[in-house]
C-alpha cells in the first residue's frame, strides 16, 4: 500500500524546505501510518538542514502530533483513530532500552539522524521515484502523513489538542524531565537556568512546580527574560549587563545555586553554569554543542566543592510515561507550555524556520492543512 502526502523536503545543505508531493510505502509490521495534524520545529531540525549533508535529501521534523490511520501487523499499543504524539526512537533491544533508559539507546544516533530505517531503507519516494530520507527521529513529521516507528508513537487522550501537543515530544520533555527527574529539584532550593528558549522556559516552569524559591533565568534577550518572569523566574540576568556568575551569587547570599541547567550548547556558558553552583551542587547540560567542542571545568574547584556535572538527553524520559504526565500537569494549569507556541501554516515553514533562528518566536508549530485537531 502507498499513501500520497505533501512533505517539506530539504535537498541541499542550508537549502529551503520545499513542499513536494511524495509517496509513502508501508507501514511495515513495526510501523504506524500517522496523519500529521501539527509538528513543532526546533533548532535540531535546522542543525541537520545546515550541517549534515549525508542525511539529505530528507524530510525532517521530530515533534509530530496526529491521528493513526493504519498500523503494522505487530503493533499493539495504538490503533487506527488514536490520537498520538511522536517522540524519539529507540531499538528496544539493547541494554539501555531493556533497563528503562531508552534515551541512551545504543543505536540512538543512527535512529535519530540517519534519516532511514535501521536497515537503511526509506518509506518515501518523490514523483521521479527517487528515495527521500525519512524516519528522522523515527518519524519525519514535516508532512501531511508520515510512517513512524511504533516505538516513537505515544497514545494520548481523545480530548488532547493536537495543535499544541507536538512539542511535548522533545523540547518540553527535555526541560521538564531535566528538572523533575534528573536534577530532582527540591522545595525551597535554588535553580539557575542558562538559556530561555523552549527547553529553558519549560525548565523554569518545572522548577516553580517543584517549589524552588530562587529561580534565576539567564538570557541576552529582554523579551525572553520577561516571559521567564511570568512563568516563574524570581531573578533575571542578562549576560550583556552583568557577569552571570556574580549575579547568581548575589541572588543567593554569596553561596551559588543548588542546581543549574545549561541549555545553549555554548562551552563557555557551561563553564559559567558550573561556577554558579553552591558546594555539592549539580549542573545538567542539554544544549547541543558542535562535535569536538569541550567545556572548561575548573577541576580542583569541582572536586573540592563536591560538584556534579552530567549530560542529559531528552530529560532522561521514557516518552510513553512522560508525555501523559506532562499533559496532566498542563490540564491542571501547572505546565502552561502552550504559551511558548506560535502557529504557522505548513506552507509558511521557511518563515517559521527564520523566526526560530532569529529568536522572534520561542516554539514554532506548523499546522498541516485540513487536519483535524
Amino acid at each position: 500500500m502507498t499513501t500520497t502526502a505533501t512533505c517539506a523536503v530539504v535537498r541541499e545543505t542550508g537549502g529551503p524546505f520545499r513542499l513536494e508531493q511524495v509517496e509513502l510505502s508501508g507501514p511495515r509490521p513495526d510501523e504506524v501510518l500517522v496523519e500529521v495534524v501539527a509538528s513543532g520545529l526546533c533548532h535540531t531540525d535546522l542543525l541537520v538542514r545546515d550541517s549534515r549533508p549525508d542525511s539529505l535529501p530528507a524530510v525532517l521534523g521530530h515533534e509530530g502530533a496526529g491521528i493513526v490511520r493504519e498500523t503494522g501487523s505487530a503493533v499493539r499499543e495504538v490503533g487506527a483513530g488514536d490520537k498520538v504524539v511522536l517522540s524519539f526512537p529507540s531499538c528496544g533491544r539493547c541494554r539501555r532500552c531493556r533497563t528503562g533508559w531508552s534515551a541512551y539507546c545504543d543505536s540512538i544516533a543512527q535512529l535519530k539522524f540517519g534519516c532511514c530505517r535501521a536497515d537503511g531503507s526509506v518509506a518515501t519516494t518523490d514523483l521521479d521515484h527517487r528515495p527521500v530520507g525519512d524516519h528522522f527521529f523515527g518519524q519525519s513529521s514535516f508532512g501531511t502523513f508520515c510512517v513512524a516507528n511504533a516505538r516513537s508513537v505515544v497514545r494520548v487522550p481523545d480530548d488532547t489538542d493536537l495543535r499544541i501537543a507536538g512539542p511535548l515530544a522533545c523540547g518540553v520533555q527535555t526541560g521538564v524531565g531535566a528538572v523533575l527527574d534528573v536534577l530532582r529539584v527540591t522545595p525551597g532550593s535554588s535553580v539557575a537556568v542558562y538559556g530561555t528558549g523552549s527547553v529553558g522556559l519549560c525548565a523554569v516552569m518545572a522548577a516553580r512546580l517543584c517549589g524552588a524559591t530562587t529561580i534565576v533565568a539567564v538570557n541576552r534577550r529582554a523579551s525572553r527574560l520577561e516571559l521567564a518572569a511570568e512563568l516563574g523566574a524570581t531573578h533575571l540576568v542578562s549576560p550583556e549587563a552583568v557577569d552571570p556568575v556574580e549575579a547568581i551569587r548575589e541572588a543567593t547570599g554569596g553561596r551559588g545555586v543548588d542546581f543549574a541547567l545549561e541549555t545553549t550548547g555554548v562551552p563557555t556558558v557551561l563553564t559559567q553554569a558550573v561556577r554558579s553552583l553552591d558546594s555539592l551542587g549539580t549542573c545538567a547540560f542539554v544544549g547541543t554543542a558542535p562535535p569536538g567542542a569541550t567545556g572548561g571545568i575548573v577541576m580542583l574547584e569541582a572536586m573540592t566543592r563536591g560538584l556534579t556535572v552530567r549530560g542529559v538527553l531528552q530529560g532522561d524520559s521514557t516518552p510513553s510515561q512522560m508525555i501523559p504526565r506532562m499533559l496532566t500537569l498542563h490540564q491542571r494549569g501547572l505546565l502552561p507550555f502552550d504559551r511558548l507556541i506560535t502557529h504557522y501554516s505548513f506552507d509558511e515553514i521557511n518563515r517559521a524556520a527564520s523566526d526560530c533562528v532569529s529568536g522572534d518566536v520561542v516554539k514554532p508549530v506548523l499546522l498541516m492543512s485540513g487536519g483535524p485537531a
